[in-house]
């Protein structure tokens, strides 16, 4: 599994983007993958996760009902919708796929991770 983040820029509070995690390999369509964020000087954080058929997904408190986690698997993609973006969601963003099927908030349960991508928002 080799896993690229995408998407990522420098946007405005109140500005959407939508960030996408591709598998090259195409190997993960059997496993839950999950998105985290880590700002700077802070502890990596859970953002969302999907289930491997994407009818179950789990969101961090702080992003529901801005976020949105969806997937391709036909495409070996996972998305991030990213809504009503605010300041405080600047970081970098990194997909992982699990090593289950359904989603979990803990990242030690996350096999492979891609390499990040950075989102800032400005206010």
């Amino acid at each position: 599994v080799q896993l690229q983040a995408s998407g990522g820029g420098l946007v405005q509070a109140g500005d959407s983007l939508r960030l996408s995690c591709t598998d090259s390999k195409r190997t993960f369509s059997n496993n839950a993958v999950g998105w985290f964020r880590q700002a700077p000087g802070k502890e990596r954080e859970f953002v969302a996760g999907i289930s491997w058929r994407g009818s179950t997904t789990q969101y961090t408190d702080s992003v529901k009902g801005r976020f949105t986690i969806s997937r391709d698997n036909a495409k070996s993609t996972v998305y991030l919708q990213m809504n009503n973006l605010k300041p405080e969601d600047t970081a970098v963003y990194y997909c992982a796929s699990s090593r289950h099927s359904h989603p979990t908030s803990t990242s030690e349960f996350y096999r492979y991770w891609g390499q990040g991508t950075l989102v800032t928002v400005s206010s």
